[in-house]
C-alpha cells in the first residue's frame, strides 16, 4: 500500500492537472485543488449515508451525504424485474444480515467535487455531487451486486469488484464511463492498485454466505484466488494461490481466501486475512511464499463455531503506518482491534470495540481508524501506544472509511 502522505499528493497532484479538463456537468463549479480539505469519508452501510469526519485530531464529523437519492426509482426498477428482486432479497437477508446494502465503498474524485460510491444492493456505482448531492452518474456492474473498489495513485480511476458476475469493472472518476474490465475467481471483493499505478490486485474471497463452513467443505467456497492484472491493457499478468502456501506449512485446516491486504511501503510484502481465522499473514512477493503466521488473542466471549462468524471473517480489517513499523487490525469478531509491531509481530493493547469491520489510516498517519460496525462508532487508536484516541458516533452499521477531498468550506448538501 503507498504511504498516506504519499497518497496525498498524488491526489492533490491529480487534481491541479485535471483542472485544465472539462469537468463533469453539475449545478456548481469544482471547488479549486488549492481550497480543499483532507477529510474522511464513512459508509453507513445499513443507513445509506456517509458521514465525513476530521482526518486528524478529535475526528469530529463536518457533515452528512445521503449516498441513495434515488432509493424510489432503484427500487420501481427492482420490483419490476422478478430476477433483480430475487438477488436484492438475497443480499438483504444473507451478506446483508437482514438489512440493505447501501453503501460499501467510496473515493472522492480529485478535484474534490464529487464522491464515488459502490452500492451493493442496487448492483451499480454513483458519483454524487458533494455540492448538491445529485447524481452526476450512474454505472450499472454486472451481475447483482459491486462491493469493494479502489482507487488509482492518480486519482483518476476506480476498480469495483461485481461480485456476483466475477469481474472488476475500471471506471473512468469523472464520467463514469467503463475503461475496462477483467475476469477474476469467484466473488471478487478487495482490489489494490500498486503505489505506481501498474498493476491491480483483485481478491476473490468465495462463497461466504453458505453454512458449509467445516474445513473438510472448503472446496465448496468455490475459486479463490488473487488476479493480478496489468492496470493498462487489463490483462491478466500472473495468479496466486494461497492453498498450496498454506499447505506447505501444515496449515490445510485454514482457508485461503484472502480478505483485506495490504502492502509494505515497498511492496515485497503483502500482508493479509483470510475467512476463520483471529490473525493474519506474511507473504513474500518475490520468493511466493507465506514467511510468517500471527495468531492473534481470541476473545473468550466469543464462539469458535464457524457457522457464527459474520460472511465467515473472525478478523476483517488491515491497515499499516506509513512508515510501515506498524500494523493496525480488527478483530471482527473478537470484539477488539490491536496494533501490531510490524518487525517482532507483538501485539499491544487489546482496544475494545463492537464488531470493528475495517481498519484505515488517518491523514497524518499518525492513528488506525477503525469502524465499530455493532456500535455505530469510529475508534481512533494511537499507532505509537496502541491506545485509544478517541470515539465519535456516526450511521447506522459503519463499514469502509476512506481518506477524502472535499472543498475547504464544504457543509452538507440541503
Amino acid at each position: 500500500m503507498p504511504a498516506v502522505r504519499s497518497r496525498h499528493l498524488c491526489t492533490l497532484a491529480a487534481a491541479l492537472t485535471l483542472t485544465l479538463a472539462a469537468p463533469v456537468a453539475s449545478a456548481h463549479a469544482a471547488p479549486d485543488a488549492a481550497a480543499l480539505r483532507e477529510v474522511l469519508f464513512v459508509g453507513n452501510n445499513w443507513d445509506g449515508t456517509a458521514d465525513v469526519i476530521k482526518s486528524t485530531g478529535d475526528f469530529a464529523k463536518i457533515g452528512r451525504i445521503n449516498v441513495i437519492p434515488d432509493k424510489d426509482q432503484r427500487m420501481a426498477e427492482i420490483q419490476a424485474n422478478p430476477i433483480k428482486w430475487i438477488y436484492f432479497t438475497a443480499i438483504r437477508n444473507g451478506v446483508g444480515e437482514g438489512h440493505d446494502q447501501f453503501v460499501d465503498d467510496m473515493y472522492t474524485t480529485p478535484d474534490g467535487a464529487s464522491v464515488v460510491v459502490s452500492r451493493p444492493s442496487f448492483a451499480d456505482v454513483v458519483s454524487i455531487n458533494l455540492a448538491t448531492g445529485a447524481i452526476n452518474w450512474r454505472f450499472p456492474v454486472s451481475g447483482y451486486r459491486s462491493d469493494h473498489m479502489a482507487v488509482s495513485p492518480d486519482g483518476t480511476r476506480v476498480a469495483v469488484s461485481a461480485s456476483i458476475s466475477n469481474t472488476v469493472h475500471v471506471l473512468d472518476i469523472r464520467t463514469g464511463s467503463e475503461l475496462g474490465k477483467f475476469s477474476t475467481g469467484d466473488k471478487p471483493h478487495e482490489n489494490i492498485f500498486t503505489k505506481d499505478g501498474k498493476y491491480i490486485y483483485n481478491m476473490s474471497i468465495g462463497d461466504v454466505n453458505t453454512n458449509l463452513d467445516a474445513p473438510w467443505l472448503d472446496w465448496t467456497k468455490g475459486d479463490r484466488r488473487i488476479t493480478v492484472v496489468d492496470a493498462t491493457t487489463y490483462q491478466q499478468v500472473k495468479v496466486i494461490d494461497m492453498r498450496p502456501k498454506l499447505d506447505a506449512l501444515g496449515l490445510d485446516d485454514y482457508s485461503d481466501a484472502v480478505r483485506p491486504a495490504v502492502f509494505s511501503p515497498d511492496e515485497s510484502k503483502l500482508y493479509f486475512q483470510v475467512s476463520f481465522f483471529n490473525g493474519f499473514f506474511e507473504y513474500d512477493l518475490a520468493t511466493d511464499r507465506i514467511t510468517r503466521t500471527k495468531t492473534l488473542p481470541k476473545n473468550a466471549a466469543t464462539s469458535d463455531e464457524r457457522t457464527s462468524f459474520v460472511n465467515d471473517s473472525r478478523h476483517h480489517g488491515l491497515s499499516m503506518s506509513p512508515d510501515g513499523s506498524k500494523l493496525c487490525v480488527a478483530g471482527t469478531m473478537d470484539d477488539y482491534a490491536t496494533v501490531v509491531n510490524r518487525t517482532t509481530l507483538q501485539e499491544g493493547p487489546l482496544v475494545t470495540a463492537s464488531k470493528p469491520y475495517w481498519a484505515t489510516v488517518s491523514g497524518d498517519g499518525k492513528a488506525c481508524v477503525v469502524s465499530e460496525s455493532g456500535s455505530d462508532q469510529v475508534t481512533a487508536i494511537d499507532f505509537a501506544t496502541g491506545q485509544k484516541l478517541t470515539s465519535v458516533p456516526v450511521g447506522d452499521h459503519p463499514q469502509r472509511v476512506r481518506i477524502g477531498h472535499v472543498a475547504a468550506t464544504w457543509t452538507s448538501p440541503s
